[in-house]
């Protein structure tokens, strides 16, 4: 016998930030490629995008592992990091295309919104500042206070668990094929955002939808996810993770 659908739908709606609200991927990838490669890490661009949605930890430690580096640790090195991304957000970070039409569907549908990050909290803080975007957000939860970062599930559970709301009435919006592992492992809706030249890694085919924008959003969309999630409520083997 099925289970009745739940009529409430979406409760909350979780945002990624880094790439999805902000253009700040390429960012990352230049503070890297000059920190890393002044320890003598042969890092390129390309190369920086395999570790793309990492807590920058866990991106230090994974390159020292390969090159291993004398001086400072990878925890020193990931300091460094996150101040050189600081400065490139003030000086070159945008907001992405559709930014305005994302917030405004979920807040003319009653959602709270939060942020579930890879990033610590002090670039959270600033990006939020610095585009006015503070007030759009009832929690940030930043993977700086879980043991794992993206693909694991933890940060987007810690911010469901913030909002004191059910994972599975939780819609979330991510541009990182790591970050889509870890909305749908957490059993939440899942809208993916990628790069161009990332929509093929098979992390996008279990998105409940794949947009080339922001500026694609709509009351279309977010009926569409709504049905995604009902299926998810009546058959809960459906779910990821």
């Amino acid at each position: 016998m099925s289970l009745p659908v739940d009529p409430g739908g979406f409760a909350a709606s979780i945002f990624d930030m880094d790439g999805l609200l902000v253009d700040s991927e390429p960012l990352w990838q230049v503070a890297e490629v000059e920190i890393l490669g002044a320890l003598g890490v042969p890092l390129d661009v390309g190369q920086a995008r395999q570790t793309q949605g990492m807590f920058v930890v866990e991106v230090a430690r994974y390159w020292h592992e390969r090159f291993p580096w004398s001086g400072p640790s990878p925890e020193e090195v990931a300091v460094g990091v996150v101040d050189r991304v600081c400065e490139l957000v003030v000086e070159r970070g945008r907001l992405q295309p559709g930014v305005d039409r994302a917030l405004e569907l979920c807040h003319r549908h009653g959602l709270r919104l939060a942020i579930a990050s890879s990033s610590e909290y002090r670039l959270i803080r600033l990006v939020l500042e610095h585009f006015e975007l503070a007030d759009q957000f009832a929690i940030v939860h930043s993977a700086e206070e879980e043991p794992y970062g993206k693909p694991h599930p933890a940060v987007y559970l810690g911010a469901a668990a913030k909002l004191g709301v059910e994972p599975t009435r939780c819609l979330a919006w991510e541009d990182a094929a790591a970050g889509v592992l870890a909305a749908k492992a957490a059993r939440m809706v899942c809208v993916a955002v990628p790069e161009p030249e990332e929509r093929a890694r098979p992390a996008f085919a279990i998105a409940d939808a794949v947009l080339g924008s922001l500026v694609e959003t709509d009351d279309g969309l977010y009926g569409r996810l709504v049905a995604a999630r009902d299926v998810v409520a009546v058959n809960p083997s459906r779910a990821v993770g």
